[in-house]
């Protein structure tokens, strides 16, 4: 059964890996086509129905793209769809959601110090807020409201940080951050899933029936392309913030995620700016760095990882599984003796002000909830510690290892 761990983490290490590629060639596509749209310029010339053209150099070769706001006079004969790449990206995102969080709820999901729920009662909370955030939005963009697009986007920012507020308060650190990225991510794919393919479907069909297309149906998928150019980069943010317990574990967790919102907005203001050739707002540069020094001092305060530790507390199976067992005493002399100094509440290695990760080893209770992660990170593989600076010998790696595999199988306990 102990192999079933190792496998599990390279499914999700493979799992990742396609959630990374996906990403890069959504978001790649996202940024070009908004640049492209940005830097149409209109000339006298242009075919009927034609907005703008744009001419390119890439590759050694020229580019000549001209865009049609509505539909071009008749239908091409190859005509290329972006949209897997949204999809998949969304898919691979949460299949990575199910393999670590869902099936590792306990340690990586819930906290009970936050909010005493069972693991299939988090799970659910994780998935309704999903499917409500794109329902919030959705009704939100298709309101009265939705006609004004600067203010549809503070009301989608106001929102945004009611979700942050409301993972912090359900989840354990890690998983709130993680699931601001899926709640923000569902929209973003979402729109293109449900708005603007279906819209640009419609379209098609009418040229392909004779009909003119209603313009309509451009304008509502330029909205939602709007939002989602917006959202990237915070999406970004809340994917890797899991390595950087400053930001998901700390007190103020929550507003630093609403400060990352307003510095993805900057940054791409600043972009979104210049691709149009209407200057360079470089005071958007300085708002981010403000910001981002904001985000810093929040961390800190009132004391470094205020608020939680990375593990929950262990279920009672848990620990009694692997502190039980018969190798307990002396794998726990290991860890004490190779991982205290760094992963304490007041770390004693030279330049640690925090425990990595937030992982804190210095009860029993701790190591046994993590029992899994110690025998992956320093028994099966090297990982830990760093360069083996403690200096681990391959017996102690076999008495790590030895401990969690007889636990799991059930072996004789003390």
């Amino acid at each position: 059964m102990y192999e079933y761990a190792i496998a599990w983490e390279w499914i999700a290490f493979a799992v990742r890996w396609l959630h990374v590629v996906t990403a890069i060639a959504w978001i790649g596509s996202s940024f070009y086509f908004i640049a492209l749209d940005l830097g149409l310029v209109q000339r006298p010339h242009l075919p009927p129905g034609a907005y703008g053209e744009e001419w390119q150099v890439h590759g050694g070769g020229f580019y000549h793209i001209q865009k049609y706001l509505v539909a071009p006079a008749s239908m091409p004969e190859h005509l290329t769809w972006f949209k897997w790449e949204s999809y998949v990206t969304w898919l691979s995102g949460f299949a990575m959601l199910c393999v670590v969080y869902y099936g590792g709820a306990e340690l990586f999901l819930i906290d009970r110090h936050v909010l005493d729920v069972s693991a299939p009662t988090a799970i659910a909370i994780s998935l309704a807020s999903l499917a409500l955030g794109w329902i919030l939005y959705d009704l939100l963009c298709k309101s009265p409201l939705g006609k004004n697009t600067w203010g549809l986007m503070i009301l989608l920012y106001v929102l945004l940080v009611a979700m942050a507020w409301g993972y912090t308060q359900v989840f354990i650190g890690r998983a709130a951050f993680l699931h601001l990225g899926a709640f923000t991510a569902t929209i973003m794919s979402a729109n293109v899933f449900f708005i603007i393919i279906p819209n640009q479907k419609v379209v098609v069909a009418d040229l392909i029936a004779g009909r003119t297309p209603d313009p309509k149906y451009g304008v509502i998928a330029k909205q939602r392309s709007l939002h989602n150019n917006y959202l990237t980069l915070p999406v970004i943010f809340f994917m890797l913030s899991n390595h950087y317990p400053l930001a998901f574990a700390t007190a103020f967790n929550w507003i630093i995620a609403a400060l990352v919102f307003l510095m993805g907005v900057t940054i791409r203001h600043w972009f979104n700016t210049t691709h149009a050739r209407k200057g360079r707002p470089t005071w958007t540069w300085l708002a981010t760095a403000l910001l981002f020094i904001a985000i810093i001092w929040l961390s800190t305060v009132p004391k470094v990882l205020t608020g939680e530790t990375a593990q929950a507390a262990a279920p009672a199976a848990v620990f009694e599984r692997f502190a039980s067992n018969a190798h307990f005493p002396a794998a726990r002399d290991v860890v004490a003796s190779r991982c205290s100094m760094c992963h304490t509440a007041e770390p004693v290695w030279e330049g640690l002000q925090a425990a990595p990760k937030g992982v804190i080893l210095d009860s029993d209770a701790a190591v046994a909830s993590l029992a899994r992660e110690i025998y992956l990170q320093a028994g099966r593989s090297h990982a830990m510690p760093p360069g083996n600076l403690t200096g681990v010998t391959p017996e102690e790696r076999q008495l790590l290892t030895a401990w969690y595999e007889s636990a799991v199988s059930g072996e004789k306990t003390q």
